[in-house]
């Protein structure tokens, strides 16, 4: 009767055991969130001066006040509230500047969405006006449907929408609603 008892016990034991291992999932990454609110961002950076380089050559240099990194959300994005001053460089070395009141990036799409005073100046000395601008940077293409002015040459267009490559060979002002041409 003892040994029976005893057997019935070691039994429970087991059969628990095993149920409590057989029932654990591997959790450790919502561990990890334990803490982090998926509304704030998991890090955030002040001062920011990145320089991209490729075989030893500076391609791009980034200036940002601040940028708040939400690569802890399911559609993973970096904020830059106080805006950006972004320097590119082509294979001559000559530069076009990217400046932006505000800009998000969204990493999965490779898309970036600059707005508030947004002026992109290429080496050329065309300059783009917008409010709000969309760089696929996949395909190196700009596009907005918002009222923009563009400078190229002695002409400043006004639109509402603008489509071009990002070296501005195939720059078109949508919905054209002005031409001026500046002499000089």
């Amino acid at each position: 009767m003892k040994k029976n008892k005893k057997h019935s016990i070691l039994f429970m034991v087991t059969v628990f055991t095993m149920t409590m291992f057989f029932s654990c999932k591997n959790n450790f990454k919502e561990v990890q969130k334990i803490g982090i609110s998926e509304n704030e961002p998991i890090g955030v950076a002040e001062n920011i001066n990145l320089k991209y380089t490729d075989s030893g050559k500076i391609e791009a240099i980034l200036l940002s006040p601040k940028m708040f990194d939400f690569s802890n959300r399911e559609f993973k994005f970096s904020e830059f509230p106080d805006g950006i001053h972004l320097t590119l460089f082509d294979d001559e070395n000559q530069k076009s500047t990217v400046v932006a009141d505000y800009a998000i990036v969204y990493n999965e799409t490779d898309l970036m969405d600059l707005q508030g005073q947004v002026v992109i100046a290429t080496k050329d000395n065309d300059t783009l006006f917008a409010e709000q601008l969309f760089y696929d940077q996949k395909k190196e293409w700009l596009f907005t449907n918002k009222p923009v002015t563009f400078r190229t040459g002695l002409d400043l267009i006004h639109g509402n929408g603008f489509d071009s490559d990002t070296k501005f060979t195939n720059a078109e002002v949508l919905e054209i609603n002005g031409i001026i041409t500046v002499n000089e």
